[in-house]
């Protein structure tokens, strides 16, 4: 009997410890990965400011081409809304917030999920022949400790899926 209530102040005592942890770290995250591509920003652009193109070189896509995509608003850039719903990728929606084509498009990502909603953006910036394409994503997590928890390893969750993204782009893009 001895054993089991020290067993349970210990639980008691690390959810304390993970939940107060939780409060106190910082609700917002950042993730960003960089890529030089050799074709001009107009190229780049073109592929990242229409939702349709995305299938050809975003990770989440490849990983199930099964996912359920409804489109919406303007075809491309500004007004460009794209909603999915995936059964390994989660469901999300994503719209093009603002664009100044060929060197920047910005958007918000919501998963509700997780009722959080992240911003982010495309920066093409032309480099020689090439362009130096980085992609962002900011956000908050909210109050949740358990989602701060999360926020804290956002870089190492979605950073991968971005370099694989951007690795991508850049075959897409270089193609004659």
């Amino acid at each position: 009997m001895k054993a089991l209530k020290r067993l349970l102040a210990a639980v008691v005592l690390l959810l304390a410890v993970l939940l107060g942890g939780g409060l106190l770290l910082s609700p917002r995250f950042a993730v960003s990965r960089t890529v030089t591509v050799n074709a001009p920003p107009e190229k780049v652009y073109a592929l990242v400011a229409d939702p349709r193109g995305w299938k050809q070189w975003s990770a989440w896509n490849r990983r199930d081409p099964a996912m359920a995509i409804e489109y919406s608003g303007a075809a491309s850039g500004v007004g460009a809304v794209w909603a999915w719903k995936s059964k390994s990728q989660g469901d999300g929606r994503m719209s093009f917030t603002s664009a100044e084509p060929p060197k920047r498009l910005g958007y918000e990502l919501f998963f509700p999920d997780f009722g959080t909603t992240s911003s982010g953006e495309f920066r093409l910036d032309p480099n020689g022949g090439a362009t130096q394409v980085t992609w962002t994503m900011d956000g908050d997590m909210g109050a949740n400790p358990v989602y701060r928890w999360m926020g804290l390893f956002m870089d190492r969750m979605v950073g991968p899926d971005f370099d694989a993204g951007l690795a991508n782009l850049k075959a897409l893009a270089e193609r004659p």
